[in-house]
């Protein structure tokens, strides 16, 4: 284990690197999802948007895990900034030609979500590499802040830089960040390979694979957990997807209003993520995952249930006080509890999920949004959130393994 002095600098590099990488993808995300949204105002269309961006993350997970386990995990993160840069760099170039049809930008969110595959089990696997166990929760959450506050600033200035800018230009910060970024982690952070990626590979690629999976069959509490997240994020889909959708339809289709919405929440997010990194959540990962759950489950509800756009926002800012809480136990739940060769493999099933059943709820959540009101929709789904918190304090295997490591 390194010097403490060493992993903090460490920590510093490699959250200043995702911090880059995360704020130009922001901008560029927010500007897609928005230009989709405000063009078309169908939900048919949404749900296309969501899947191009999401259902590739699906496909690619598991064989991402393996490259995480099997590879120099910051130099898949290198690579994965890459591809999305010059996915945007492309699409770019495209809108400057005068070309913007609906497909391209389809296109270009798929291309997106196959980098993000890539990057999502190398990032998670990466950190214990450098970071002391006792301090992983403290990382996660000041990891989950920045993001938070990444999340406040890049809908605000996008929200502005869509008013004022061609949306290409929006796309070439995106490149840019991501150059700031590669280059940060290429020269300045200094973490050698796993074990496994520096010793021959003595198994097949598809062997490891199977294994991953194995590891996780064998290991019951992986399955509940991995079950009631899959489960938590199918319902969360209407208030993470259509309430931008329902906010142009009940309360007017003005951009500032959809970016107030997602300010609110990244703000309530950055609460949540200093909260978790000063407090640390309960002593048991899985009570925080609990509490996170119940505390959606009623803003949902209440999102269902108000009238006014003022008071509407104050739901979604709690909302996402409680995300860090459930993201970031059930994160270092797995970095506490599972094998160091086997952490790719089981973050990428977590990234599947985390990225995948949202979206792919969409597919019944989108054109039900046809012909009933989103508001329905909410309230069906925040009272089914408050069912599965209930039924996940009665899981003695996954409470147990929500018992940090050291404390067994």
């Amino acid at each position: 284990m390194d010097t403490p002095q060493s992993w903090e600098r460490q920590t510093v590099l490699f959250l200043t690197s995702q911090t880059l990488s995360l704020f130009g993808s922001s901008l560029v995300q927010y500007a897609l999802m928005w230009h989709v949204t405000l063009a078309t105002k169908s939900g048919w269309v949404m749900t296309l948007f969501v899947l191009c961006g999401f259902v590739p993350t699906f496909l690619m997970s598991p064989f991402a895990g393996v490259w995480a386990d099997r590879l120099n995990r910051k130099n898949l993160i290198m690579l994965s900034d890459g591809l999305i840069a010059l996915a945007t760099l492309a699409l770019a170039l495209v809108f400057m030609a005068g070309e913007d049809a609906l497909w391209l930008i389809l296109v270009t969110a798929a291309i997106r979500a196959v980098g993000q595959a890539v990057q999502g089990p190398a990032v998670g696997a990466l950190l214990p590499q450098f970071v002391p166990p006792e301090q992983l929760t403290r990382v996660n959450g000041i990891s989950s802040t920045l993001q938070s506050a990444i999340m406040f600033a890049s809908p605000i200035l996008s929200g502005v830089l869509m008013t004022i800018w061609p949306l290409e230009w929006v796309f070439f910060l995106d490149v840019a960040t991501a150059a700031l970024a590669i280059s940060v982690l290429a020269f300045l952070l200094k973490v050698p390979p796993h074990a496994k990626a520096s010793a021959p590979q003595t198994v097949s690629y598809f062997a490891d694979l199977k294994l991953g999976f194995r590891y996780v069959r064998d290991h019951r509490y992986l399955v509940s957990f991995f079950a009631f997240v899959g489960i938590l994020l199918l319902f969360v889909g209407p208030a993470a997807f259509l309430t931008p959708l329902q906010v142009a339809r009940s309360f007017g289709d003005d951009v500032w209003r959809l970016t107030a919405i997602e300010v609110v929440f990244s703000v309530g997010m950055m609460g949540g993520g200093v909260l978790m990194a000063v407090w640390g959540g309960f002593r048991n990962r899985v009570h925080s995952m609990v509490f996170s759950t119940a505390i959606m489950a009623v803003c949902t509800i209440l999102l269902g249930l108000l009238p006014n756009f003022w008071v509407f926002l104050v739901p979604m800012g709690v909302f996402g006080v409680a995300m860090p809480y459930f993201n970031t136990a059930s994160a270092v739940l797995i970095q506490e509890h599972v094998e160091p060769d086997y952490l790719g493999r089981v973050f990428s099933i977590f990234t599947m999920l985390m990225t995948s059943m949202m979206p792919l709820g969409m597919l019944l959540y989108g054109p039900l949004a046809e012909v009933v009101s989103i508001e329905s929709l909410l309230l069906i789904t925040g009272g089914l959130m408050a069912a599965l918190a209930v039924v996940m304090l009665f899981d003695k295997r996954l409470l147990k393994a929500g018992v940090p490591k050291e404390a067994e």
